[in-house]
C-alpha cells in the first residue's frame, strides 16, 4: 500500500482563501474642520504587488451608524474576499465616518454645539465625534476623503475607476454625491436608500407625486417621519430652494438637461422596507428621464440581515463598471 508523504498530503490539502486587510485610518477634513476616521479594505494582492493600482468603492453607513458598520455588521471584507476568490476584480473599499445624521450633504442650518447636541445626536451619541464645526459633508466625502485615499493608497485616481455606495442615509448620500460630482464618481449604488426626501417636505412645495404606500405602510411611515423630523429640518431646511437642492430626482433632471455624463445607478430594497416606495419613485423618475438604472426588490426589511445578504450584488455591479479591464 502506498503511503503519502506529509509534503504530498499538504500539497493536496485545500488552500485557505487569500484574505484582504482591514485597517483604520484617520484624515483631516478641511470641509468639516476636524479629523475623521476611515476604515479601509485593501484587497488580497495589495501587499504582494507594490506596483499595482486599484479602483476604489466608497461605502457609506446609515443614520446613527459609523465607519465600522460595513465590516462589523455587514462583513463586507469577508464578502470581498469571497467574491475575489471566485473571480471578481479586486478593489479597495473605503468606509468613511459620516456621523449620525449628516445625510452626506451640507446642512441648511449652521448649529452651535449645544444645538447639535440637542438635535443631531442619537441617544448615547458622542458630541465630540458627531458635532463638527462646519457641516459640509458632501465636500468632505468628495474632496477630503477621496483626496486622502488617492494620496495614501495605490488607487487608480480616475473618475472611471471610482464608485460610491451606501445604505439608508448612506444610499441617499451615494446617489446625491454621484449626481453632484459626476466628474468624481462613475457609479452609485443605493441599498434601501432615502431617495425621495420631498415626501417629508412641507406640502406647499412638494414636486411630483408622493411614493405610493399601503394603509399599514402609511402608519409606519408616519412614525418614521415623527422620529426624524428635527434632523430633516436641520439638513433640508424650511424653503423650497433648500429642499430641491438636496432632492436626487431634481438633481438628476438638472444633470440630464445639462448633457453632462451621467453616473450609472444601482438601486435595491426589501419588499417589506418602509423606505422601498421611495426607491421605486426615484427609479421611476430616472426612467422618465431615460437614465438607465439597475433596480432590484428582494424579500426583506430595513435591517442588516437584508444588507448583508445583498451587498455582494452591489459590489459585483460596481466591480463590473469600475474594476473590469478597460476595452481595447
Amino acid at each position: 500500500m502506498a503511503v503519502s508523504s506529509p509534503a504530498a498530503a499538504l500539497a493536496q490539502a485545500p488552500l485557505e482563501p487569500t484574505r484582504g486587510t482591514v485597517l483604520t485610518d484617520t484624515l483631516w477634513s478641511q470641509a468639516l474642520g476636524t479629523s475623521k476616521s476611515l476604515v479601509v479594505y485593501l484587497p488580497p494582492s495589495y501587499a504582494a504587488n507594490p506596483a499595482r493600482r486599484y479602483p476604489v468603492a466608497y461605502y457609506l453607513h446609515g443614520a446613527t451608524g459609523d465607519e465600522t458598520n460595513w465590516t462589523t455588521l455587514g462583513k463586507i471584507d469577508q464578502v470581498m474576499d469571497s467574491l475575489v476568490a471566485t473571480g471578481m476584480p479586486e478593489m479597495i473599499v473605503a468606509m468613511p465616518d459620516g456621523d449620525a445624521y449628516s445625510y452626506y450633504t451640507t446642512y441648511n442650518v449652521l448649529l452651535t454645539e449645544a444645538g447639535c447636541r440637542r438635535l443631531m445626536l442619537p441617544p448615547g451619541g458622542d458630541a465630540e465625534r458627531d458635532c463638527v464645526a462646519w457641516p459640509h459633508y458632501d465636500d468632505y466625502i468628495a474632496y477630503d476623503v477621496v483626496r486622502h485615499v488617492d494620496t495614501k493608497y495605490r488607487t487608480v485616481a480616475l473618475r472611471e475607476r471610482r464608485a460610491i455606495a451606501g445604505l439608508s442615509m448612506g444610499g441617499y448620500g451615494a446617489v446625491m454625491l454621484a449626481l453632484q460630482y459626476p466628474n468624481i464618481f462613475a457609479a452609485a449604488a443605493s441599498h434601501s436608500g432615502v431617495l425621495w426626501p420631498l415626501e417629508r417636505a412641507p406640502a406647499s412645495f412638494r414636486r411630483g407625486p408622493l411614493p405610493r404606500r399601503s394603509a399599514a405602510d402609511t402608519a409606519t411611515w408616519a412614525a418614521v417621519e415623527r422620529r426624524t423630523a428635527e434632523q430633516f429640518r436641520v439638513v433640508f431646511g424650511a424653503d423650497s430652494a433648500s429642499w430641491l437642492a438636496r432632492d436626487p430626482a431634481s438633481i438628476a433632471a438638472r444633470l440630464r438637461r445639462s448633457g453632462a455624463q451621467q453616473p450609472a445607478f444601482f438601486v435595491d430594497g426589501g419588499t417589506d422596507d418602509v423606505y422601498q416606495p421611495e426607491s421605486r419613485a426615484f427609479v421611476a423618475s430616472l426612467s422618465a428621464l431615460n437614465v438607465p438604472v439597475t433596480f432590484h426588490e428582494w424579500p426583506g426589511n430595513h435591517n442588516w440581515a437584508y444588507w448583508r445578504a445583498h451587498v455582494p450584488e452591489s459590489l459585483s455591479w460596481i466591480a463590473a463598471r469600475v474594476a473590469a479591464p478597460a476595452p481595447r
